[in-house]
């Protein structure tokens, strides 16, 4: 098969926000107790953080952690979690069923965050608490003394405030498996005063709005026009959640979610400019994906409920995955005028690209390699490839393209990078790039991961997946010619 792709400077999206690489650590399964935390591990600093994690966290170059979560967030109390060690509480968590010990805290976290050169995105629970104790987690996280909360952080030995900037109201507060779930309007009013009174705390700091926890929930865009138009003065951002899995085995259609991902985001932009619209604003509210992934294969593993830091939702991903989520994440690229944050849920051991064992070693999930790539080399400006190629239709979709790509430009370095996905799983792609107005720009490298067998996973004994170089394309005059092998993903870097 052949496919073009035709590029030009003109053809610009937006600038990329960093945050788009963001990522998430809850408390949940192994993902802080024997994840980023433990003590006993032989990688373990004096905090208690393993720094084989660090390491692999750093390489991902993730700039921005939401925590504590999720659905742990809606019934935590952030008090529980400061102040001495020995004094803190043990709490049964309702959202997952066990135990938590409160031993790792909000102050722990934000020194990992330090020490893993990351930002914290912080969650404050409106289902079980209100607005009062979200301002309250403001005041001790960003004000600098002489009030009480502050003077509290400042017994608990930090004396400089830890200054998070951005804040997520709550969790999927739509869900009736979140504890305090609301009706939308209820929660815009909470929302609204959460973040007026958080923001009156520290005028500096941005909020998301909780959005429908799935496009598929019944509350799907009423709950965000309603919401929204209560909140809309008051906030910045609303969110987004999706999850894709293939328990059927049906790759094309798995592969093919990405066009129902455009749909997703496309509609909550509809939802956010219809109450600007409304409402006669000036004001442009964008979208924070801070939850995104694909889980399934873990979904129904057995635990012991109650007990403490349990295996969960630890999925092992295979090479179709990595495919998928590289064209997930082209996708939230091609909105990066609107789409200012994105989490990729979770970081280690719960769905997430690094997977540890619990005081052993650790490895990097086929999922870890388009992140790394997307996240380390797609900075500056996104651009619209036209992309011409054939289409293959499938049992819920039809029309839907071989070839998954964006393109990012960093002017400042003179770099332009490529990103491809060929999604046939059985025949290769000879493509042609059309630099238009990228005179004097040559390929340095090429990247690839191909011809692995769908289900190929990494192991603790065996990095089975991984990525490759490969001969550089030709150039002929401002045409770039590649050959992508079936199945693939692709990272072609250029520079003046």
């Amino acid at each position: 098969m052949k496919a073009k792709i035709t590029l030009a400077k003109e053809f610009r999206i937006g600038d990329i926000d960093r945050r788009i690489y963001g990522s998430f650590i809850e408390h949940l399964g192994r993902a802080v107790y024997g994840g980023i935390f433990e003590p006993d591990h032989p990688t373990a600093d004096g905090d208690g953080f393993r720094q084989d994690v660090i390491d692999l966290v750093r390489e991902l170059n993730v700039p921005i952690v939401r925590y504590p979560g999720g659905n742990f967030v809606s019934g935590y109390n952030w008090e529980d979690g400061v102040g001495p060690v020995e004094l803190r509480p043990k709490r049964l968590d309702l959202a997952w069923g066990t135990t938590e010990p409160n031993t790792f805290g909000t102050n722990e976290f934000m020194k990992w965050c330090r020490k893993a050169d990351t930002d914290c995105m912080m969650a404050v629970n409106l289902g079980t608490r209100g607005a009062e104790e979200a301002r309250n987690l403001v005041e001790y996280m960003n004000h600098k003394s002489g009030s009480a909360w502050a003077d509290l952080r400042k017994s608990h030995g930090y004396s400089d405030p830890w200054g998070v900037k951005l804040w997520c109201l709550g969790n999927e507060m739509d869900g009736t498996w979140q504890m305090g779930a609301k009706t939308a309007v209820d929660y815009g009013k909470l929302a609204n005063e959460a973040s007026k009174m958080m923001k009156w705390t520290d005028g500096s700091i941005e909020t998301v709005l909780c959005g429908s926890s799935s496009r598929t929930s019944p509350t799907f865009g009423e709950w965000e026009a309603q919401s929204l138009e209560i909140a809309y003065d008051s906030v910045d951002y609303v969110s987004l959640h999706q999850y894709y899995e293939n328990r059927k085995g049906d790759t094309p259609t798995f592969l093919a979610r990405t066009m129902e991902l455009e749909e997703f985001i496309y509609s909550v932009i509809c939802v956010c400019d219809y109450i600007k619209a409304k409402k006669r604003s000036k004001k442009t509210i964008n979208l924070s994906f801070d939850e995104w992934n694909v889980w399934y294969h873990s979904d129904n593993a057995p635990y012991e409920r109650w007990s403490y830091a349990p295996p969960r939702l630890e999925d092992i991903y295979n090479f179709e995955d990595a495919l998928l989520v590289g064209s997930m994440l082209i996708t939230l690229l091609r909105h990066c005028d609107r789409i200012k944050i994105a989490c990729l849920a979770q970081l280690v051991n719960v769905i997430a690209p690094i997977f540890t064992q619990t005081g052993g070693g650790i490895f990097k999930q086929t999922i870890f390699y388009p992140f790394e790539h997307l996240s380390n080399y797609g900075r500056g400006a996104a651009l619209n490839p036209i992309i011409t190629c054939d289409k293959y239709d499938c049992a819920e979709y039809t029309d839907v393209p071989y070839i998954e790509s964006i393109a990012t430009f960093d002017e400042e370095n003179e770099a332009l990078t490529v990103f491809v996905v060929n999604k046939s799983e059985d025949e290769a792609q000879e493509l042609t790039v059309n630099l238009m107005d990228f005179e004097g720009f040559k390929p340095f490298e090429f990247i690839s991961m191909d011809g692995y067998d769908k289900h190929d996973e990494n192991t603790f004994m065996r990095e089975n997946v991984k990525p490759h170089s490969n001969a550089l394309p030709s150039m002929d005059g401002g045409m770039l010619s590649a050959h992508l092998e079936p199945f693939s993903w692709n990272v072609i870097r250029l520079k003046k």
